[in-house]
């Protein structure tokens, strides 16, 4: 695997072209291309490159996503990527286009000024093409425990609720789809990713933490205090800008801090 380190990155070649012939309305798509198993005569893993592609659009559906797949489908079957409801609900088709992380399935093309440049989510080790090794991520996303933790037995008979104020409480949490574009736009996580949890994981923890039914507060917030899993956060704010469900990871953020705070008093 080769990592990202940004979406311009210098070290990325210029790859192949390929023409949309008899073509009348056609868009330009860059798009990062490595394949780890693609060697030079040494042996040794070529670098990434740009291949650029020609879209007929007047066959073409409206969203990047669509573009992939026709890409895909039509002209190079060996562009990766990830992919899956199409909806902007799985998280799957996270990507960076256009300089932002975003969703493939909901970026509509028409957005787009120009050439399109689609490079996978940066600062993260990339397994082939637009695909990026999320292992960490998903790894810090389990630490957190993102379930209910309870002491007292189950009511007989049914759920456990919760009033409607409670319930409240979740909106702009629970909707997070664990695509990582917060994460990987956020430089504190780029530099600290091995200890610092992110943008998207703090989001999800305190998501647990104002749970009404939930009876671990105390533990979850013990296993947040510490210098790097939750202090590395400068409220850059590139979370919230980039954040594809229009959450804000910041705000939930400084809201674990107060709870640190008010405990304390």
């Amino acid at each position: 695997m080769v990592e990202l380190t940004l979406p311009t990155n210098s070290k990325v070649g210029k790859g192949k072209e390929f023409k949309a012939p008899n073509a009348k309305n056609v868009k330009v798509f860059n798009i990062y291309r490595y394949d780890p198993d693609d060697r030079d005569t040494n042996g040794k893993p070529k670098n990434p490159r740009l291949d650029r592609y020609e879209v007929d659009m007047d066959s073409c559906s409206p969203m990047v996503l669509d573009a992939l797949l026709k890409i895909k489908d039509e002209t190079d079957s060996t562009l990766t990527f990830r992919r899956s409801c199409r909806e902007g609900i799985c998280g799957s088709c996270a990507m960076n286009i256009d300089g932002t992380n975003t969703l493939a399935c909901t970026k509509h093309i028409g957005e787009v000024a120009g050439e399109v440049n689609i490079y996978p989510l940066p600062h993260m080790p990339v397994i082939k093409d637009l695909v990026p090794d999320l292992s960490n991520f998903y790894a810090q996303y389990e630490s957190i425990k993102p379930w209910i933790q309870t002491q007292s037995s189950a009511p007989s008979g049914r759920e456990r609720l919760q009033s409607p104020e409670d319930r409240s409480k979740l909106d702009g949490l629970y909707e997070c789809i664990l695509c990582a574009c917060c994460s990987t736009s956020c430089p504190s996580y780029w530099w600290n990713s091995d200890r610092y949890l992110g943008p998207a994981v703090l989001l999800q923890a305190y998501r647990w933490i104002v749970d009404s039914r939930d009876e671990f507060t105390g533990e979850r917030l013990d296993d947040l205090e510490d210098p790097f899993r939750l202090y590395r956060c400068h409220t850059i704010m590139n979370c919230a800008k980039t954040c594809p469900k229009g959450l804000n990871p910041a705000k939930a953020i400084a809201e674990i801090k107060k709870l640190m705070v008010e405990r304390r008093v």
